[in-house]
């Protein structure tokens, strides 16, 4: 039998009125740039490195935070989300390596169709955490997309996540395991599951789409679209790949691909994961030293950049994606940092600083890359839950010189 509480807000529900629906078809959401990192990127990197980490070792979430003095570094996009009726909007973290929906507790306001359930919920994120109590409320993307009895933590501890309202994670919802302290088994629903599910969306896809940074002001657009794609932001039609089984990838958006710089392999067929958690790409120790050596690049050790001349720059060559039977190659332009903002992250005006790193592993020890931002920023990406696949696609900024 359902509590009474829950029953009473099952009531309310039907009298405030149905969410409303936007004829099941896709709706496009705009995304807000996050650029901050005041410690420079060495934490950045380090931020990155610990993430990939715990995503192949999940008792690394256990420990204490303390453990990995990594704060307020971040670079990301956030989405408006709105939570109760009236809604009260929140600028949330996108995330794909979690499935967690929170907010603080200081931010969150009650209103008639909030319901508590007094279910402890915590989450720890290797470079951050959140703990506090579940609760079931309205949450509306976009105008007309809105979930009912949504669960969502109300954090009442975090770390790390300051300067942000909370995160809305839109990864795999098998990562929610074990986050109901009280009920380790019992997953919790996605937002975009939750859509899906109502009939809300009638796909349980999202596409992104994320735009690189231009210049100052630092401003970057993009956007996330629920239920299916956007077209207007990709050329051509989306290639799907399947979220590979190998090293419990399934768990995460995990891809196999290969690795080539130019017309040389750095790193044979392999597992890895899409993650906009994550700023740079990463990869595994042994092929970044093949392409430190092919590139002639030098390790910056106040910015942890990999760095090359001008002459080096003009004979750089494509680092080569093959995903599937496509192949998603980063031009040069696209494998360096932006040279705007060089200040930034500590780096000499003028100076071109590399942006694909080491992952500080080896080959086959854990995943062997991490796609974050700066590759996600060149193609469209589309996560489909029901099918358990990832698509990409090129847009106008896969070529482009903006850096």
């Amino acid at each position: 039998m359902l509590p009474a509480a829950l029953l009473t807000l099952l009531l309310v529900f039907s009298i405030t009125g149905s969410p409303v629906k936007a004829g099941n078809s896709p709706v496009s959401v705009p995304l807000t740039s996050r650029l901050h990192f005041p410690n420079g990127t060495n934490n950045l990197l380090e931020r990155d490195r610990a993430r990939v980490k715990a995503h192949r070792d999940p008792s690394m979430r256990e420990q204490r935070l303390a453990d990995f003095p990594l704060r307020n570094d971040k670079m990301g996009y956030s989405l408006a989300v709105g939570i109760g009726n009236p809604p009260t909007t929140y600028n949330l973290l996108i995330d794909s390596g979690s499935a967690n929906t929170w907010v603080h507790a200081s931010a969150y306001v009650e209103t008639s169709t909030s319901f508590c359930t007094g279910q402890p919920v915590a989450v720890t994120y290797m470079t951050g955490s959140f703990s506090g109590i579940e609760c079931l409320d309205y949450v509306t993307v976009g105008s007309g997309l809105t979930a009912v009895l949504q669960s969502i933590g109300v954090a009442e501890e975090s770390k790390d996540f300051e300067d942000v309202d909370g995160i809305i994670g839109i990864g795999p919802v098998g990562l929610t395991l074990g986050t109901l302290r009280e009920l380790p088994t019992e997953p919790i629903p996605t937002v975009t599951d939750s859509l899906f599910g109502q009939g809300i969306i009638s796909e349980n896809v999202l596409g992104i789409f994320f735009q690189p940074y231009v210049g100052l002001p630092l401003e970057a657009t993009g956007q996330i679209t629920f239920g299916g794609t956007d077209s207007t932001k990709y050329n051509g039609n989306i290639v799907y790949t399947p979220i590979t089984d190998i090293r419990g990838e399934q768990n995460f958006w995990g891809i196999s691909s290969r690795i080539t710089y130019g017309n040389k392999e750095i790193l044979t067929s392999t597992v890895g994961i899409v993650d906009s958690g994550c700023t740079f790409i990463l990869i595994a120790r042994d092929a970044y030293v093949k392409y430190r050596l092919e590139t002639g690049a030098k390790y910056d050790p106040v910015t942890t950049f990999l760095t090359i001349s001008k002459k080096q720059y003009g004979v750089l060559r494509n680092l080569n994606f093959h995903i599937g039977e496509q192949t998603y190659s980063l031009t040069p332009n696209a494998q360096i940092w932006p040279r705007s903002i060089n200040s930034k992250i500590g780096g000499k005006k003028g100076s071109i600083y590399l942006v694909v790193c080491d992952l500080g592993t080896y080959s086959l020890e854990e995943d062997d890359f991490s796609l974050g931002y700066v590759f996600m920023q060149r193609f469209y990406v589309a996560y489909d839950a029901t099918n358990s696949r990832i698509g990409f696609a090129t847009t106008a900024f896969t070529e482009a010189t903006t850096n």
